[in-house]
């Protein structure tokens, strides 16, 4: 059996995807390594800014969404990627179980945040610590909250987060940040801004959410608790593109390379929501992607 798309991923964009793939008729598949469907949504306790769901979970929302792509008839198989091979016009997706042609691919496999691995991390993620200072931060307005990072994410996150919080401490290892200078500027003439030079988090301390961190300072070996209701993690994110690097044109971050059609450099291959080269990776751009990119590949279809 050849499928007219195939689906990698199955966050929001791909969801989107495998949606508007079955509105269209199309013969489709959608391969997730995971057991359940959502990607980085499962990790958010509360969205805020999806039109139409405010307050609801990363799971639920995430739930409605295949819910939503089950019931258009979408096929799901839960297997592993390991390779695509991309030559002439039918492709062939190579998973940990078997292979799959097809006329076209969607590649929808998002992004993961770099984690800091210290206790108290995975226990506390979506009550109060977080990866997204645009997706959470409204939630602690008034508040004290603290940003891991010294790159350009953080010192725009601690920027972002200074306009409605009360305090925010920035934390980083070195004594100088790695970000843009106009950045660290913009970020220095804050006064509700507090920057902890050569300084890590140890361990993250809450009882159902975040109350303290226990940082080290580097240069003065001393540790010491820090009071927070909330701590954002800036220190990278990782697309998840490596399988397919060899494939498709990447950026020298790992990102494909996509424009607003999703197209790469490979015609037959799309990618779509944050694993693709884009200015905001958010829930409402990952499903406006996975619409185009079916919409593109149905076009060359």
């Amino acid at each position: 059996m050849t499928y007219d798309v195939i689906i990698i991923g199955s966050g929001p964009a791909g969801l989107s995807a495998a949606i508007y793939a079955q509105r269209a008729m199309l013969k489709t598949l959608v391969i997730e390594r995971e057991y359940i469907s959502g990607g980085q949504v499962n990790d958010t306790y509360e969205i805020d800014n999806y039109p139409g769901s405010k307050g609801i979970s990363g799971l639920d929302l995430a739930e409605r969404m295949r819910e939503h792509a089950d019931a258009m008839g979408a096929e799901f198989i839960t297997e592993d990627v390991i390779s695509l091979r991309a030559e002439g016009d039918v492709k062939k997706v190579v998973t940990d179980s078997g292979s799959y042609e097809t006329r076209t691919v969607i590649i929808a496999t998002g992004a993961t945040h770099r984690k800091l691995g210290v206790p108290g991390e995975e226990e506390l993620a979506g009550m109060g610590v977080s990866y997204c200072a645009t997706c959470d931060g409204a939630f602690f307005k008034d508040k004290v909250v603290t940003v891991v990072g010294g790159g350009d994410v953080a010192l725009e996150d601690a920027i972002y987060l200074a306009r409605t919080s009360a305090k925010v401490y920035v934390i980083h290892r070195r004594d100088e940040f790695r970000g843009a200078r106009i950045l660290a500027e913009r970020l220095r003439a804050l006064p509700n801004v507090e920057v902890l030079w050569n300084t890590q988090v140890r361990e993250i301390k809450g009882s159902g959410k975040v109350e303290e961190l226990t940082v080290y300072n580097n240069k003065e070996n001393r540790e010491y608790p820090l009071k927070t209701d909330g701590v954002f993690i800036a220190v990278g994110i990782t697309p998840g593109s490596e399988v397919f690097s060899s494939v498709v044109d990447t950026d020298e971050a790992g990102y494909i390379i996509a424009d607003e059609t999703c197209a790469t450099s490979v015609p037959g291959i799309f990618a779509a929501g944050d694993v693709r080269t884009k200015q905001l990776r958010q829930i409402v751009t990952a499903v406006s992607d996975g619409a185009n990119a079916v919409t593109s590949a149905e076009k060359l279809l």
